[in-house]
């Protein structure tokens, strides 16, 4: 008889934990407690896109005669800036991608230069729970317009950014980034066939939303 009562007592212990395993799962995936269990790592093939929007500031720029004045010649010393960017994650930390952005700024003359950069771009990725800190590198070609005058130049970018991981699908996050464009314009025989190099740097601050899939 005791025999027979632990038996039973066995079956109803079986049958109630495979009752409610099932929804003990799902609350272990629910995205309520996601961050617990999905955010330590990236896997190879997670991908990301992100909308970038914000403002850029011109910085350094060396001129052809060998000194950094006058600074630059836009008024007021700022402007804006938006990018559109693909990443995909060869591992837990390291991707690469490609993005596609516009910056303008004014002139003294209230004019307005054009540029646009578009570039593949590479970087590392520390994540701390829910929180996300990127550090990336961008070169590539960056067509520029300025009234009736166009230049095909490049440039080359560096930057961090902090994101916070709203959910398993966006992530919300503030960029600073400094980019370099050169500008080696060929010598013209009209002006003694002078060099007018000069080397722009722009500071960039911005705000990111990337959507993950």
């Amino acid at each position: 008889m005791q025999k027979s009562r632990t038996f039973a007592l066995f079956l109803v212990f079986c049958w109630f934990s495979f009752q409610t395993a099932p929804s003990l799962g799902a609350q272990e995936w629910d995205d309520g407690d996601w961050g617990f269990h999905m955010m330590d790592l990236y896997a190879r093939g997670d991908q990301t896109f992100a909308i970038t929007l914000g403002v850029v500031f011109p910085t350094v720029f060396y001129h052809h005669v060998g000194s950094f004045g006058p600074p630059h010649n836009f008024s007021p010393p700022v402007g804006g800036a938006g990018s559109l960017s693909y990443s995909y994650f060869f591992g837990p930390r390291f991707f690469v991608g490609g993005e596609i952005g516009v910056s303008f700024n004014y002139t003294i003359g209230q004019n307005t230069i054009f540029i646009v950069p578009i570039g593949l771009r590479a970087g590392w990725q520390f994540v701390f729970g829910r929180f996300e800190f990127p550090i990336t590198f961008t070169g590539g070609i960056a067509p520029q317009r300025f009234m009736d005058l166009s230049y095909f130049g490049w440039f080359l970018r560096g930057g961090v950014s902090g994101f916070f991981r709203f959910n398993s699908e966006w992530s919300f996050g503030l960029n600073t980034d400094w980019t370099w464009f050169p500008q080696r314009p060929p010598r013209r025989e009209e002006d003694g066939y002078r060099n007018r190099n000069v080397d722009g740097n722009m500071l960039g601050l911005t705000i990111s939303a990337r959507y993950h899939f």
